[in-house]
Parts: C-alpha cells; structure tokens; sequence
C-alpha cells in the first residue's frame, strides 16, 4: 500500500515543476487517479507525458500502485489553474 501523500511527493520530486491532483479511489492505497501538469510536458505526446509520471514513481508503479488513472496536462491547459 501507499499514500496519495507518497504518490504526490514520488511525481513532484521526480518532475520537480509539477502539481498533482492525486485521489485514492477506493481508499485501498493501491487505486489512485491523478492529474499533473509540468512545464516538462510542454510539446510532447501523451504518452510520452504519462512515461514521464511513471519513471516520478519508479518502482511504486510496479509494486504498490495497482491502478493508476493519469490525466497529463501541460501549464497552459492545466484545469486546475489557482
């Protein structure tokens, strides 16, 4: 298991210009959505965004995380602009 607090510091210190919006569905600590924005997905793909979150959550994606729903933006599309 793992937290939406663990999953958040993982994406923002392996993208250290990222926000993350990071909800534990099932409150399972193992299903989680998240949406992030990094100036780092600036001109890339989807999938080259998403690549990028999962290489920021490095071994977790492949033992604690179970599912992950990303949704990747980059600053000028971010929904969630303050």
């Amino acid at each position: 298991m793992i937290s939406v607090e663990e999953v958040t510091r993982l994406i923002k210190d392996g993208l250290p210009e990222a926000e993350a919006v990071v909800l534990n569905e099932y409150d399972d600590g193992e299903h989680f959505a998240a949406e992030v924005t990094s100036s780092a997905f600036d001109g890339l793909s989807l999938i080259k965004q998403h690549r990028l979150v999962y290489q920021a959550l490095g071994d977790a994606m492949h033992s604690r995380i179970h599912a992950l729903q990303l949704k990747t933006y980059p600053p000028n599309r971010w929904p969630h602009k303050k």
